[in-house]
């Protein structure tokens, strides 16, 4: 098993920056892949980033160029970079793990998943 923690969520202001850490536990040599999802009320859960093992990331359209994924194996450590917020990016962003390592980048792909920490961009 993995055991995943998220920490760093906050308020912020558009066109503030916030920093999103995941620490890893548990059976952590099992993990090939990981990613940030998020998650409004009454939608469905979607891709912030995912990032390989070594360090290969892609992004959703609507971050590219504003969020940084990176990873640090050694430490056990993802963190999410969000600079530029808008209010559109207030969601519940959770980390996520897998064994897995094609792309998937989808939230069906991963099998382990943090708790989820409120991000609330204010106009």
């Amino acid at each position: 098993q993995v055991q995943l923690v998220e920490s760093g969520g906050g308020l912020v202001q558009a066109g503030g920056s916030l920093r999103l850490s995941c620490a890893a536990s548990g059976n952590i040599r099992s993990i090939n892949n990981m990613g940030w999802y998020r998650q409004v009320p009454g939608k469905q859960r979607e891709m912030v980033a995912d990032i390989t093992s070594d360090n290969s990331a892609q992004y959703a359209a609507s971050v590219r160029g504003r969020f940084t994924i990176s990873r640090d194996n050694a430490k056990s450590t993802m963190t999410l970079q969000m600079n530029n917020l808008e209010p559109e990016d207030t969601a519940v962003y959770y980390c996520a793990a897998t064994p897995g390592n094609s792309w998937a980048l989808v939230p069906e792909a991963f099998d382990y998943w943090g708790q989820g920490t409120q991000v609330t961009v204010s106009s």
